[in-house]
């Protein structure tokens, strides 16, 4: 669909904008100070953003709370855990170190950013880091931090994503199963795929307190 009337530039983007309250440019910083790294030892859960010459990229990561590391007050780092090895998201880091990052905690509706420059290592002192459980990591990204901020939970209100009572039962959820036979035109029914990914996750994923994957 093309846009019937496109927005060009920032000067015409601020004539439909307020600009940001003080406090909102203020808040960005350029290092992990112990509020943040409070954060971070709580956050089980994070989204990372990359991007590549043929496009962007969003991607889950989750472990334990406080999986990511601070490593100093400028850089923090993560272990890479079992997934399903197609590597988008490191592929764009090889070719494009930015990167975006996007903590939460269950139950706060304030989410925290991180935006710098991402590498990947396998340097011995950063994996021992990384290590959970005392399973050592195969590779690790560090990121440089650039910024790094709280971002105001209007998002997670509006949505009400950490109030239980507005989740959908199991019987009116999306079903995995039947997106993934429409995506694979598969003749495997929706239960069977639903059983074969249930096989994988226990079987195959690594997990706190869990075998290795």
């Amino acid at each position: 669909m093309e846009a019937a009337q496109p927005i060009h530039d920032v000067a015409q983007l601020r004539e439909v904008y307020h600009h940001p309250a003080q406090a909102a440019v203020d808040k960005v910083i350029g290092e992990i100070d112990p509020g943040v790294a409070a954060f971070l030892a709580a956050s089980p859960f994070f989204v990372m953003s990359t991007a590549s010459a043929t496009g962007a990229d969003a991607s889950p990561r989750g472990g334990p709370p406080g999986f990511v590391r601070p490593l100093g007050r400028q850089h923090l780092a993560w272990g890479d855990l079992t997934g399903n090895n197609r590597l988008d998201s490191f592929s764009n880091l090889l070719e494009r170190p930015d990167v975006g990052l996007l903590f939460l905690v269950p139950g706060i509706v304030e989410t925290l950013r991180v935006n710098g420059e991402a590498r990947l290592v396998q340097d011995d002192e950063v994996l021992d880091a990384c290590s959970i459980d005392g399973r050592r990591p195969k590779t690790a990204v560090v990121v440089a931090v650039r910024e790094c901020y709280m971002h105001c939970g209007a998002a997670l209100r509006r949505s009400r994503l950490w109030d239980t009572s507005t989740w959908p039962a199991p019987e009116q959820a999306p079903s995995p199963g039947a997106i993934l036979k429409a995506h694979l035109r598969t003749e495997q029914t929706p239960d069977e795929i639903e059983a074969g990914l249930q096989h994988y996750y226990d079987n195959y994923i690594w997990y706190p307190g869990g075998k290795d994957g």
